[in-house]
């Protein structure tokens, strides 16, 4: 059974699958016959444009890698189901594992990005929610990274549904427990629904993601959803107007999963290094300079220090303006080191 609710594959993933996953194989086997090609002309690129740290050449060296960790991950997964092994949520948790953790050392090598965290004994044990910032495309491969590598927990995610267009994500996502948001749906009760549901069957190694801000964080999208909130409820658009760096977090899919799993404990988390990577211009101004490490941090709150009922929205309101500080100082003594 999927834990989207399909008792079996349905027509559309197959009609969407038989899109994606021939478009990867053909984009892993171009990629790769096409290196004499791709490697002088992206260093070529930047060399007339004076961007000697190569940023062209490293993002599509990432997608190299990206393509056939992608394709190995697929044909895994079908030599999952081939020996029927389709429901080993076990085998499917080590294919991830093993996933997360050679895309971030692919990030490593090709992009010199790296991440510092100190903090993953505080995703065990479980069960736990994890509420965590959103600023980039590469931050929930981070949090998948923390919690399966380094922790060894075993993570339960709610994703929009936009990302089933990543075949490992569509075929193992969908064989372990999370569940793909479908963001514009016109009734939010079922997809709340959903949520609980997935909350409901966390245990003593797992731990529920959901990102309560919704979409990637930038100036513009928080001056627009500020905005919204203006409109629809000045009390609290007041108590939020001093975020500077996080969007002001949704509390309906956070609160649903509190109420699937009411004694789990609270985990609330924030990095910093992903700023102004949320587009193909951030990512390639990034990838000019050098990198400092990503620094992902983590606090975990007990159960029973976190209040359910109508008291959960502003008590995650105050948890996400404390988060907002604290990026605010990581930030600032960043920049204050680079000056010294």
């Amino acid at each position: 059974m999927s834990y989207n609710g399909a008792v079996s594959v349905s027509k559309n993933t197959l009609q969407r699958r038989v899109i994606t996953i021939p478009a990867l194989f053909v984009a892993a086997i171009l990629l790769t016959l096409l290196i004499p090609v791709w490697v002088p002309v992206m260093v070529l690129a930047d060399a007339l444009r004076a961007k000697f740290r190569f940023p062209l050449l490293r993002l599509v060296s990432f997608a190299f890698c990206w393509a056939w960790l992608e394709t190995v991950g697929v044909v895994a997964a079908f030599g999952l189901w081939a020996i029927g092994q389709r429901k080993n949520l076990r085998a499917h948790y080590d294919l991830q594992r093993w996933w997360a953790a050679h895309l971030l050392d692919a990030l490593r090598v090709t992009c010199g990005i790296r991440v510092e965290t100190t903090d993953h004994a505080a995703f065990s044990p479980g069960p736990a929610v994890l509420f965590v910032r959103h600023a980039s495309l590469a931050d929930s491969l981070v949090s998948a990274y923390v919690i399966t590598h380094l922790a060894q927990m075993r993570p339960h995610y709610v994703l929009k549904r936009e990302l089933l267009s990543d075949p490992c994500l569509d075929v193992v996502g969908q064989r372990v427990p999370n569940y793909f948001l479908d963001r514009g749906a016109n009734d939010s009760a079922p997809e709340l629904a959903a949520i609980e549901r997935l909350a409901a069957a966390l245990g003593p190694a797992d731990i529920g993601i959901i990102f309560p801000e919704g979409t990637r964080a930038n100036p513009a999208k928080r001056a627009a959803a500020m905005a919204k909130l203006e409109q629809r409820d000045a009390a609290r658009a007041g108590k939020l107007k001093n975020l500077r760096h996080l969007l002001p977090p949704r509390p309906s899919g956070a609160s649903a999963m509190m109420r699937g799993a009411p004694n789990a404990d609270v985990i609330l988390a924030w990095h910093v290094g992903f700023e102004g990577l949320d587009t193909f211009g951030g990512i390639l101004k990034a990838l000019s300079r050098r990198f400092d490490p990503i620094r992902f941090v983590a606090h975990r709150v007990a159960n029973a220090e976190v209040p359910s009922g109508d008291a959960f929205a502003p008590w995650l309101d105050d948890q996400w303006l404390r988060l907002d500080n604290e990026v605010d100082l990581a930030l600032t003594e960043r920049a204050e080191r680079k000056l010294t």
